[in-house]
């Protein structure tokens, strides 16, 4: 029997891939909604008609009509006027893609970008469908809300790294894990000193030497933020302390995470850089789909090397040890002020270092209000922090 999936984020680069993963396994899934902000019409048009999706969901209300053209053209030139293509169900708002998350289905695929995909995680969690989660955002900053309403096995992680400490630790016993060793490329600037990242721009942060991913990720991945989010990501998923989490730099992001186990053994998940292989793992777990990607390849000779992090030209990830290390809301304040950063410095209103060094400052003054030691852990709670730090970061990023 085909996996039902319903996928959010349809158009960017994890949802594109998941859909190719789709077309090249017919006989094991099929589309039956897609979720996207609106910015690609075309694309989702294409998409939605290509997999003959009934339901379609935008967030962005000016983009409605567009997407609506674009379906209507799309089936006509498919052959719509024959009734070879059905025009699916629209539905617009910033609720649309949580609509989706609870559509009936087996597989929710979570590919948003941003704090946007944690109502989204939520409401698919609750539904008790298995919830691939590649908008890591939405665990970190929802924290025990999240991993308190899934149950056991239903949140597959998507990020390769977490997808390879996954697969290292099937079929082990959480007792016998000493540490999880976190990967990350480096990203463009590896080997430069604080001072030589100065008058970074973002052209040369979106140069990604390894991954082909979105604006976002992208220059999270240059700053190492994404590396600070994805310690408290595999904090939360695999319930280990972070004085056990480490991460090491690997330029060629083939070993994508290592778990180290209280005997010595060292168990590496390893294969070339591509995205298909945790995507299709996500929307087939616990199985594994055939050739979802090429595997190494041993005739050729290699040399995998791997040094340690610069804290001190790229202090992301301390930053993130400490906001996940309070708990609470920190880890939203976290990422909240550094999605207005990103915003700033693609915008040309704020430097490269000033991305961390915002955050930071945001950070700090978060953790020393009294009132965030107190605070329990609540969706308003965590939704109000997250307004807080984007107006705040905004504060300070004008001041800059």
């Amino acid at each position: 029997m085909r996996k039902r999936v319903a996928i959010l984020g349809s158009t960017g680069s994890i949802g594109t891939q998941a859909l190719e993963v789709v077309a090249a396994n017919p006989d094991r899934f099929e589309v039956v909604a897609l979720a996207a902000g609106g910015s690609n019409p075309r694309l989702l048009a294409e998409q939605a008609i290509a997999f003959d999706v009934p339901l379609v969901a935008v967030a962005r209300g000016s983009a409605a009509e567009d997407v609506q053209l674009a379906l209507y053209a799309e089936a006509q030139r498919r052959g719509y006027a024959h009734g070879d293509h059905r025009v699916p169900r629209l539905v617009v708002g910033p609720d649309a893609a949580t609509e989706v998350a609870r559509t009936p289905c087996d597989v929710v695929l979570n590919g948003m970008t941003g704090a946007v995909g944690l109502l989204p995680t939520l409401a698919a969690l609750e539904t008790g469908v298995t919830l691939a989660l590649a908008n890591k955002e939405s665990l970190i900053i929802g924290g025990e809300l999240v991993t308190g309403a899934a149950s056991p096995g239903q949140l597959v992680p998507v990020d390769s790294e977490h997808s390879a400490l996954a697969q290292a630790m099937r079929g082990e016993r959480a007792g016998d894990v000493r540490k999880l060793i976190v990967t990350a490329s480096g990203g463009p600037f590896r080997g430069r000193t604080r001072a030589e990242l100065a008058d970074v721009t973002p052209e040369q942060a979106m140069a990604h030497p390894t991954w082909d991913m979105g604006p976002v990720i992208t220059i999270n991945s240059a700053t190492l933020v994404n590396k600070g989010l994805e310690v408290i990501e595999a904090h939360l998923l695999f319930d280990i302390g972070f004085d056990r989490i480490e991460v090491v730099v690997h330029p060629p992001s083939i070993v994508h995470s290592m778990v180290e186990f209280v005997d010595g053994a060292t168990m590496v998940q390893a294969s070339p850089p591509d995205m298909k292989l945790p995507i299709a793992l996500g929307l087939a777990w616990p199985e594994r789909v055939p050739d979802a990607a090429a595997g190494c390849d041993w005739t050729r000779p290699a040399t995998w090397e791997f040094f340690p992090l610069d804290d001190e030209a790229f202090p992301a990830v301390s930053l993130a040890r400490k906001a996940g290390t309070f708990g609470r809301t920190g880890p939203a304040v976290f990422n909240a002020a550094n999605e207005v950063c990103v915003d700033a410095f693609v915008g040309g209103h704020l430097g490269f270092l000033g991305i961390v060094e915002t955050v930071g400052a945001v950070l700090e003054e978060h953790l020393s209000d009294p009132d965030a030691a107190r605070q329990e852990m609540t969706l308003d709670g965590v939704l109000s922090a997250d307004t807080w730090a984007r107006e705040r970061a905004t504060e300070l990023v004008e001041r800059r």
